[in-house]
């Protein structure tokens, strides 16, 4: 609070500790830090686009293009750096995808916003402006850009898996792992509440294997552990188990600690030795009277009881993962029991809380043995192993991959696609701009530069591919306001479909040539943009105390 009384403190004007910082200097430092963050992963978008290595304090490697990847592992200071870094999470958590697109329409956003405010728009009028935009923005893709999968056949979701994983290090093996993605997918559909699909991205459980190449990934209904079963004596299946999934030691019960217990007879020792025993040799004998045949736990189990379960035919697995042990409970519809305490103070298995499946057993995958529960009551699960040279590659296989399920979640169930390859930004750049004129505010000042904002996208992906944008983006524009000024049925209205061949560089009918990308994507990436621009617009004051 020193700074109250410093005569020299010129960045205040406030009779406040602290410095200010305000009007168009606050502005020009947030457009500073997002165009910042947006220039770091900007040449990661696309198909063509490059990896970025990154290593931490502790030497550990992250190589990866993912933009939401990226952005995590950056120690970002800057309070508006913070917000995009926020953004590109939380497209990746709803959508799966678009997390480089959304960051570098939102900086580009926040640039044009502030050229405006500095040729005397107020903030205010730039703000309606955006927000009439991206509703009209997104009215459009709905209406105009929008294609139903049922009329593209089942090939389309191959096609939007291919899409999303082509600018990942999968894109080289072909339609390989995007006809996995939608096989291991559509084998988990399930059904809410009110009768509509559902596809459980979390119920496709991914398992990194060193060793072979990638082509020789594969997938499985059924959840896999990478865990074997506890004892060398147990059976290598159990057919129609009854499961139990448990979150508590069965081992040698210990006194707590601060108990204290004072005896003068020696037998009197060994009895409370044997007792010790006896309480966890009880709760097993609980657990098999209660008809459980397999046993997951999230804790250890003692060879002495290992070797009771081995006897009576169940099946053991110790040490999994709580995040595993949660998906096969709700697959199998058993709840996880942390005791087998009951309200009476005594303790009992509640026969409710115990699951089924048609099948666990243990199967050998490449030098580990890895326990499968297959045909789960609740809910069918699925299983990718991913097979590769190293960690890296394994963790960058498992991002891109998740990617590609997200993606065709969305269509599933959605049922609509777009054209890719920037054929949504262009068009919606034609569009936004013809709209502007309708309007007799200072708001079209803003539609036009959001319209031209959105044109960042097909930009960087030509820049990024080595090709010559300004000649692309011109001849794109051309074909799209060709196709908007057609009548419906005029043959020139099918150009609407028109975007990038990156890797010819020329321009192509996309939805032929299977470019589809979902079109939620493409609405949530709009709306997450334009509001992150709006925030971060709204601020003329930035306060340090």
């Amino acid at each position: 609070m020193s700074g109250i009384f410093d005569a020299n403190n010129q960045d205040s004007a406030l009779f406040i500790g602290g410095t200010r910082v305000s009007g168009q200097q606050v502005r020009s430092q947030n457009v500073m830090a997002a165009q910042s963050i947006a220039n770091v992963i900007k040449t990661s978008l696309g198909p063509v686009g490059l990896d970025k290595m990154l290593v931490d304090d502790v030497g550990d490697v992250t190589i990866s293009n993912d933009g939401a990847t990226i952005l995590q592992l950056l120690e970002v200071e800057h309070p508006a750096g913070k917000i995009l870094v926020k953004l590109a999470q939380q497209q990746d958590t709803e959508v799966g995808d678009g997390t480089t697109s959304v960051v570098v329409i939102a900086a580009e956003l926040l640039r044009r916003a502030n050229e405006l405010v500095k040729s005397h728009i107020h903030p205010a009028t730039v703000i309606a402006g955006y927000r009439l935009a991206c509703k009209e923005a997104n009215r459009f893709i709905a209406d105009q850009m929008a294609q139903k999968v049922d009329t593209l056949g089942a090939e389309a979701l191959v096609s939007v898996a291919m899409t999303t994983i082509s600018s990942k290090i999968l894109g080289t093996y072909g339609t390989f792992f995007a006809e996995m993605a939608v096989d291991a997918l559509k084998a988990v559909r399930s059904q809410d509440s009110r009768g509509k699909a559902r596809y459980a991205v979390g119920a496709v459980n991914i398992l990194k294997v060193k060793g072979s190449s990638a082509r020789e990934s594969s997938w499985f209904t059924g959840h896999a552990l990478y865990r074997p079963f506890t004892g060398a004596a147990m059976r290598r299946s159990v057919t129609s188990p009854r499961i139990a999934v448990i979150d508590f030691d069965i081992t040698k019960t210990r006194m707590k600690l601060g108990v204290h217990i004072v005896i003068d007879n020696p037998e009197s020792l060994e009895a409370i030795r044997k007792r010790e025993a006896d309480i966890s040799a009880e709760r097993v004998r609980m657990l098999l009277d209660a008809g459980v045949t397999a046993v997951f736990s999230t804790r250890g189990i003692d060879d002495v009881y290992v070797k009771m379960f081995a006897e009576a035919g169940a099946v053991t697995v110790t040490r999994v993962p709580k995040d595993d042990a949660r998906r096969i409970a709700r697959g199998c519809g058993a709840s996880v029991l942390t005791t087998l305490a009951t309200l009476d103070g005594d303790e009992a298995v509640d026969v409710g809380a115990l699951g089924s499946a048609e099948l666990v057993e243990q199967v050998r995958l490449s030098d580990d043995d890895v326990v499968v529960v297959r045909g789960a009551r609740e809910q069918h699960a699925a299983t990718v192993i991913l097979r590769g040279a190293n960690d890296y590659m394994l963790d960058e296989m498992e991002r891109s991959f998740h990617d590609s399920l997200c993606a065709v979640k969305r269509v599933l169930e959605s049922g609509s696609v777009v054209p890719g390859g920037g054929a949504v930004e262009v068009a919606l750049d034609i569009y936004l701009e013809s709209f502007a004129t309708t309007l007799g505010s200072r708001e079209q000042l803003a539609i036009v530069e959001f319209a031209n904002a959105l044109l960042s996208i097909p930009k960087q992906l030509a820049v990024n591919a080595a090709k010559d944008s300004i000649e692309l983006v011109a001849k794109l524009r051309a074909y799209h306001a060709a196709a908007q000024n057609a009548a419906p049925d005029a043959p020139r209205s099918h150009l609407k479909n028109y975007g990038l061949d990156l890797h010819e560089g020329k321009l192509r009918d996309n939805v032929k040539a299977g470019v589809l990308e979902p079109a939620m994507s493409k609405i949530k990436m709009l709306k997450s943009a334009t509001e992150a621009a709006i925030n971060i617009l709204r601020i003329d004051d930035m306060i340090k105390l």
